[in-house]
């Protein structure tokens, strides 16, 4: 799993998520850095576990759903980070676009299983 395109670019989100966040208010540890370090790592775990489970089409496809959805739970927390003036515009709009790429890949993989090793449904 950890040579899929969709884990390494999620891997590096998730790094950057975790640097940035060092700086944020101390007020923060429990809640917004916290939570923004959870869904961001997230992302990259429920793939590894969507990929061993691959022998399962429909555990697959959960699973991956999953990981968009904490990867869409990231972008979320980044809008508050902006808003709360912990990052700046441009740190947030290149973890965007990074994020939204980690969209993409798992997307690919959720409509092109085959490609992944699952085998159809019988």
């Amino acid at each position: 799993f950890q040579d899929l395109l969709a884990y390494k670019k999620g891997f590096d989100v998730a790094m950057e998520v975790f640097e940035i966040s060092k700086s944020f208010p101390k007020e923060e540890t429990y809640s917004l850095t916290d939570q923004i370090r959870r869904s961001s790592r997230s992302v990259t775990i429920t793939i590894a576990e969507a990929y061993r489970k691959r022998e399962y089409p429909k555990y697959f496809h959960s699973k991956l759903t999953d990981a968009d959805a904490e990867n869409s739970e990231t972008q979320g927390w980044l809008e508050y980070a902006l808003a709360c003036k912990y990052i700046t515009q441009e740190m947030n709009d290149n973890l965007i676009v990074k994020s939204l790429e980690v969209g993409k890949l798992i997307n690919y993989m959720i409509l092109n299983p085959s490609k992944f090793g699952v085998k159809p449904d019988n």
